[in-house]
């Protein structure tokens, strides 16, 4: 008997939580303003149209999606019984603490933790950071959203008192 209990012992090594970065869903499933995964990239769907093909051909669904972090446009064209990568996305507000000669956002979570590898964006909302934190010297929230193992700062807001 001691034989056969010692068989069955296993030992497991520690892993991550095991959160994946996307997960799937039908494509007639997906909807406008969702997310999905177009050529390996995470993106935010702006328009989506079905079209009915042949007597014995499948419905298409044509997307038309933007990336999430460097905005450009992509398209795909799929069956709508397919299943189609989404993309964990999450979006996390963060407390500005200063923003570092080399163009990187010093931020603090909600438990009190800090995080320095975000950079400060190019364009609208990396201004806005600058004249609001730095010119305005206000409390400034910023918003971090996450997908696919990237990150990036897409908007910025005064801090409540």
């Amino acid at each position: 008997m001691a034989d056969n209990d010692a068989q069955h012992e296993h030992t497991f090594e520690s892993a991550d939580a095991g959160a994946s970065l996307t997960y799937p869903m039908q494509c007639s499933a997906l909807r406008k303003n969702g997310f999905v995964v177009i050529k390996q990239r995470p993106c935010k769907i702006v328009e989506m149209s079905t079209s009915k093909t042949g007597k014995h051909g499948h419905a298409k669904v044509h997307l038309v999606a933007i990336d999430i972090f460097t905005g450009k446009k992509l398209e795909d064209l799929s069956p709508s019984t397919h299943n189609m990568e989404v993309p964990n996305v999450s979006r996390r507000e963060y407390q500005l603490l200063d923003v570092t000669d080399d163009g990187f956002l010093s931020l603090m979570s909600e438990d009190g933790s800090t995080k320095d590898d975000v950079k400060i964006p190019d364009g609208e909302v990396g201004d806005k950071i600058n004249k609001m934190f730095t010119e305005d010297g206000k409390d400034t929230n910023v918003i971090i959203l996450t997908a696919m193992g990237e990150e990036s700062c897409i908007d910025a807001k005064e801090a409540p008192k």
